[in-house]
């Protein structure tokens, strides 16, 4: 089967029924689902009171079906092992959008901005993630060794808890990006790029998830840029943290998710550093947590802050294409 136009044809899908679909969300989510927003934000995020959110189940029904279909459509002409590949980081990405929207419909019911609390959706996730890890162990030979390119890592008794720790954390990570308009979707655009590139020569998989990333990403920008007219929330910033996390594991090395996911990184390093430094000392290392708001305090506007995340995912993902590539 081409891989050309299978990612082609995945991209536009996700692409064309993300931007259908949040067209008819967006009225009906204005009405049952206005965003409640944290008072201990930035002063000028309280215009934003009264945005719908959920708006990421536009891309995760586009992204889901695209990938699960192909993925079907794979197992049928006999490439079984990226077909169930495909379908265990989409149902793992959809377990994820679960908690998410529970998570989501708490808060709106609560009409403030906490749902689950935050041991309880870790443990929902933790759930998952081990699912997903006795899955792919199962069904695509997945080991204890990483591929780096030229050598092989094998990481022994080591590796399922540093498989634990990355997915929880950039599943969360992710979460946490996703505090203003654009910023995570651009980013999640970005990361579905730079695993498209370093995936496609190898694998059906990887470039076909890649694919519905970024095509859901950029469908849901089209109505989350800055000013956005609908939220993600947790629902869609959960299912791209574990798409991206699922993306390295389908290239046998989850570390790549490190470079490739800087942003996430720096998002969720900020917050450990600044709860660390004020507990230490009594005082805030940066201006306010995520590092996002941080930037908003010291002037950047919204779509500056989106500018620099996306160069930096270019770098990092740039650099990790041509070591990968050596």
């Amino acid at each position: 089967m081409d891989k050309y136009i299978l990612c082609l044809s995945v991209f536009l899908f996700s692409v064309i029924f993300t931007v259908i679909i949040e067209a008819i969300l967006i009225p009906l989510l204005a009405k049952k689902a206005k965003q409640p927003i944290y008072e201990g934000g930035p002063v000028w995020h309280l215009n934003k009171s009264g945005t719908p959110t959920m708006g990421g189940i536009a891309f995760v029904l586009s992204i889901s079906l695209s990938t699960i279909l192909v993925a079907f459509l794979l197992i049928a002409n006999g490439r079984s092992r990226f077909g169930i590949s495909i379908l265990i980081t989409a149902l793992f990405a959809i377990g994820n959008a679960l908690v998410g929207l529970f998570d989501d419909m708490m808060k709106l019911y609560k009409k403030e901005n906490a749902g689950l609390t935050p041991l309880q959706k870790l443990g929902l996730q933790l759930i998952l993630s081990i699912l997903f890890l006795m899955a792919r162990a199962r069904f695509s030979g997945d080991g204890s060794s990483v591929d780096f390119g030229l050598v092989n890592v094998d990481f022994g008794i080591f590796y399922y808890p540093l498989a634990i720790v990355i997915l929880l954390g950039i599943i969360n990570c992710a979460n946490l990006t996703d505090g203003i308009d654009g910023l995570a979707s651009s980013v999640a655009a970005v990361i579905g790029l730079a695993f498209l590139l370093i995936g496609f020569a190898s694998s059906y998989d990887t470039p076909i998830i890649s694919s519905a990333l970024v095509g859901g990403s950029c469908g849901f920008l089209f109505f989350n840029s800055h000013p956005a007219k609908i939220f993600m929330g947790d629902t869609g910033s959960l299912f791209l943290g574990a798409i991206a996390a699922g993306l390295a594991f389908s290239m046998n090395n989850p570390l790549l998710i490190i470079p490739i996911g800087i942003v996430y990184v720096i998002e969720g390093a900020s917050v450990i550093l600044q709860v660390a430094v004020y507990k230490l000392t009594g005082k805030r290392l940066f201006k306010m947590a995520p590092l996002h708001h941080h930037l908003e305090k010291c002037g950047y506007g919204e779509n500056s802050i989106c500018i620099i995340a996306v160069i930096l995912t270019l770098i990092l993902s740039a650099a990790t294409l041509l070591l990968m590539r050596n």
